[in-house]
């Protein structure tokens, strides 16, 4: 199993990215290709969940976009992610916050951990 571990770790590129845990605000910049031309694109919402580990980590983001609940996962070492920027820590006591689902409003708000 360890042979397996490290020659998945020597091919695939870990990118260098912030720590960030569920319950953050982040912004994730990721490239779109259109055709021939490629562009950047950003996604802004809640971290619901982490999940994996090493090369097949994934997290999951929440936002709102006009009264609608819109989730998109995200492969941390995909080769489309540009940057990712942490705008606000949030303070929650569970790793994956999937009852955000169902709050609305001021219920939805997470507390911001002030350093």
């Amino acid at each position: 199993m360890n042979l397996v571990e490290s020659i998945s770790k020597e091919v695939s590129s870990m990118n260098e990215f912030p720590e960030f845990s569920s319950g953050d605000t982040i912004t994730v910049y990721y490239k779109i290709k259109e055709g021939n031309k490629e562009r950047t694109q950003h996604f802004k919402g809640v971290v619901l969940q982490r999940r994996g580990s090493g090369t097949t980590e994934t997290f999951t983001i929440r936002k709102m976009s006009g009264g609608i609940g819109v989730e998109r996962i995200f492969p941390i070492n995909s080769p489309i992610l540009e940057k990712i920027e942490i705008n606000k820590r949030g303070k929650v006591r569970r790793a994956r916050i999937f009852y955000l689902r169902e709050l609305t409003g001021k219920k939805a708000r997470i507390k911001e951990i002030r350093k």
